[in-house]
Formats: C-alpha cells, sequence, structure tokens
C-alpha cells in the first residue's frame, strides 16, 4: 500500500503543512527539519501526488507544446531544448500533434486546459484569433516558439527568417555565382515560406544580380520530397544554374537526391545551400552547408521564458536568435 503525506509527516514528527513546503520547494523550515523529511520520504518511499501537489501550489507542473508535425528532425531538436528546460525546472511536458489542423488544435488545447497545464508553447505556426482567445480564458501564459505574431501581444522566440535567407543566398553570390535559384516554401506561408523567399530576392537585388520568377520554386512546404520534386522543376526552368538556395535542410537533402538521379555533380556542377543546420546535415553526401537556427537554444529560451512568466507573473522581452552559415561540402567557389 502506497504511503501518503500524512505518513511522511508523521514518521518525521513534523505537520502535514511543513511537508508540502518542502516538497514544493517552499520557505519556512530548517535545515535539520528538511533532512527530517526527506529522510522520511526516502525511507517510505513517498511519491508526491501531482494532483494534490497542483492542490497546494495551483500549479501541475505540466506544460503544453503544440507542434503542427511531429516527423521532421526540426521537432526534435526544438523538443529537445524544451524537454531540458522543463525538466531542469521539475516539470513535464504533454506534447500535441496538430497536423496544422484547426479542429485537432482546439481539441489539443481543450484536452490541455482539463489536464490544468501551467502554461503553453505554441510553435511553428500561425497563431490563429481562435486559439489565442481560447487560451486567454485558459489563463495560462504562452510563448510562441519559432512563430510570431503581430496581432496579439504573445513573447516569441525566433530566428529572423528573412535575414537568415539573405545570409545564405549572399553566402553564394561571394562564392562567385550569379545564376542562383531558389526552392522555397508556401509563399502564402507568413512564417516561413514568404520571409526566406523576401530575404532571398533582395540579396539578389542588393548585389545587382537580376530577379526571375523562373528562378524560383515554391512548394506546399518543407519536405525532402518538396526539395526533389522541386529541383527538377527548378532545372527546367533554368538549365544553366549553379546554385540552389534550399529553404530547409529536408529540401537540400531532397535536391541532393534529385541531383545524383539526374547525374549532377554536387558541388562540382551545382552548389546547394539549404536552411535549419538539423543533425542529418551533416549525414548527407556531400555533407550540407546550411543556415543554421540554434534550434536546441530555441527551444531552451522558450521554456525558460515561459517559466519566467510563470514564477514573476511580469511580461518577458521576445527574442530573436542569431544565425550563422555553418560551412561543409555542398557548395564551392565559382570560378571566373
Amino acid at each position: 500500500m502506497s504511503c501518503t503525506i500524512k505518513d511522511v509527516a508523521r514518521h518525521a514528527n513534523v505537520s502535514i503543512a511543513t511537508v508540502s513546503r518542502i516538497i514544493n520547494n517552499q520557505v519556512g523550515y530548517s535545515e535539520k527539519t528538511k533532512k527530517k523529511v526527506l529522510d522520511a520520504i526516502e525511507e517510505l518511499g513517498y511519491q508526491p501526488n501531482a494532483v494534490a501537489r497542483g492542490l497546494i501550489s495551483k500549479r501541475t507542473h505540466t506544460i503544453g507544446v503544440l507542434f503542427p508535425k511531429l516527423s521532421s528532425t526540426l521537432v526534435t531538436d526544438l523538443l529537445s531544448g524544451i524537454e531540458k528546460a522543463t525538466h531542469e525546472a521539475g516539470s513535464s511536458v504533454i506534447v500535441c500533434h496538430t497536423e496544422s489542423n484547426g479542429e485537432k488544435t482546439m481539441k489539443y488545447l481543450k484536452l490541455l486546459n482539463e489536464k490544468r497545464i501551467d502554461g503553453i508553447i505554441f510553435t511553428s505556426a500561425p497563431l490563429l484569433g481562435e486559439y489565442y482567445d481560447y487560451i486567454k480564458k485558459m489563463n495560462v501564459p504562452m510563448v510562441l516558439l519559432s512563430t510570431e505574431t503581430y496581432a496579439y501581444p504573445v513573447p516569441y522566440v525566433k530566428v529572423n527568417d528573412q535575414h537568415a535567407a539573405y545570409t545564405a543566398t549572399q553566402y553564394l553570390i561571394n562564392k562567385g555565382h550569379k545564376k542562383i535559384g531558389m526552392l522555397s516554401g508556401n509563399i502564402e506561408d507568413t512564417i516561413s515560406g514568404k520571409p526566406r523567399f523576401d530575404g532571398f530576392k533582395s540579396a539578389l537585388q542588393d548585389h545587382n544580380i537580376p530577379f526571375d520568377d523562373c528562378h524560383v520554386v515554391f512548394n506546399r512546404g518543407f519536405t525532402f520530397s518538396d526539395g526533389m520534386d522541386g529541383l527538377k522543376s527548378l532545372l527546367k526552368q533554368v538549365s544553366d544554374l549553379t546554385a540552389v538556395f534550399a529553404a530547409s535542410d529536408e529540401m537540400a537533402m531532397g535536391a541532393i537526391s534529385a541531383a545524383y538521379e539526374l547525374g549532377i555533380k554536387v558541388p562540382d556542377e551545382l552548389s546547394i545551400i539549404g536552411y535549419d543546420n538539423l543533425s542529418i546535415a551533416n549525414m548527407s553526401i556531400p555533407p550540407l552547408t546550411t543556415v543554421a537556427q540554434p534550434l536546441t537554444e530555441m527551444g531552451e529560451m522558450a521554456a525558460k521564458m515561459l517559466f519566467e512568466l510563470l514564477d514573476s507573473q511580469k511580461t518577458v522581452e521576445s527574442r530573436i536568435m542569431p544565425h550563422k552559415i555553418v560551412e561543409r561540402k555542398s557548395v564551392i567557389a565559382k570560378e571566373g
């Protein structure tokens, strides 16, 4: 039979309130009393009940994280950072896979409300009005990760997508490439699709390289198959490209595979740069040069901001995280 908080209090000869304060890291007891209670917990094998702890502290020590897609390596890196910070804060994570489906997203928000979670990290998708309104009624803090909103006062953690895409394109230009194509995401995607395209276009214009619509293929998403099919379409539109900027590492991997099928050598005949710096970027042949988002650090920062909101009840500032080029073997300088 499992023991209760009353058993611990009786064993340590202290009040139930004292045991509760020690379990929840509150003040109001001596180190000697703390040791007695911790020894009693260990001897009795007591496991604090999460519901009971929640009744005392008004918190369940659980946060909800909503992802539009779970199959991406990007999610793994973001979640790694979230879980690191959450574990250090003594809390747990409930992960929800929304598939960018409004009905499914609302269903998960209702579930998280029933679970009385302490806060929400909303990732990689637009924050729609119905989501914001419901979360506001839940009366829990929220942080956006790898997305942002101008419509609602919600702090976010992300890279400046337009600037990062500009940096990737500029890198190709500085390597001597002038005939550059882009494998883009969905142009109607205001979070990642359009900003990365805008960064590509701006870099060309700022370096006096004429922009032509035929140098871009817009895809539905940022997947491996988007990159594979996209490169084949792009080369049909412009056959003499020397370099390609892919708007994600998965797309870049797809482009490398498509080039292999077409008998095109990367980087000797076609240089390819990606976006994200996923862990798999170093596993391609050749290893992928890419513009890196600090994904694990972004996830960790978002979780820390959420706990800061919970602990202080004050506003926190949004964070734009740094990006950088990680050079590997998929880009070479263009001679002449």
